[in-house]
């Protein structure tokens, strides 16, 4: 898939769901929190069939009431849960492999998250692939709201057109994204969102990772 991008010259990557394989602790995180509230659980299937972009939106579909819970509240909640239960995400199959192949033929690579920075930082260091990456921006709060403003800031600090540039993602977010910074995309399947979802963007979509130079 990527090796007929001929004119890609830099990759930004998505980390939850695309290269971190974290949905199982995403899930984990909202159970407690319905449970808390005795709302019903979900399984995986219907996590990935729900959960969008903004996420507030993705909280009043399962159930979510802020006119009793204070939205920044449960924001950090969220935070505290998904901190315990992510410690051991581990990165996606041939996530590892990939990025260095990608490194060893001389494409930059960069991050773009909507993870808190700082949180996102330390993932990336704690799974030794920090250095891989040109630049890694995320969110400066806990909220989870668009990424196409620091997309934006990006697309700057890389100074290409964004036609060179190649976002890949695992969510309708990330096509939106790429969309309005007038990036080429593509998806993969497997992350926070159910393929039949994310076969309705006109871009690509792939299986797992090891399917990127298919």
């Amino acid at each position: 898939m990527l090796m007929k991008a001929t004119q890609i010259r830099h990759i930004v990557w998505d980390w939850n769901g695309t290269l971190l394989d974290d949905a199982a602790a995403c899930l984990a995180a909202i159970n407690r929190m319905l449970a808390k509230r005795g709302l019903p659980t979900v399984t995986m299937s219907q996590y990935r069939d729900v959960f969008g972009f903004p996420v507030k939106h993705y909280y009043l579909t399962l159930g979510f009431d802020f006119t009793r819970d204070n939205w920044d509240d449960v924001a950090r909640e969220y935070h505290d849960f998904y901190a315990i239960t992510s410690v051991t995400s581990p990165l996606r199959a041939g996530a590892v492999e990939l990025l260095h192949r990608l490194r060893d033929r001389g494409m930059p690579m960069s991050i773009l998250s909507a993870s808190e920075l700082s949180l996102l930082e330390q993932m990336l260091t704690a799974r030794g692939i920090r250095s891989l990456f040109e630049h890694v921006r995320g969110l400066s709060d806990l909220f989870a709201t668009s990424k196409t403003d620091i997309g934006r800031a990006l697309l700057a600090d890389i100074g290409l057109p964004a036609n060179q540039v190649l976002l890949i993602g695992d969510t309708l977010h990330d096509h939106e994204v790429a969309v309005e910074l007038g990036c080429e995309c593509l998806l993969v399947a497997g992350g926070h969102q159910a393929e039949h979802r994310l076969a309705d963007c006109p871009c690509d979509v792939v299986s797992d990772l090891r399917a990127v130079f298919g």
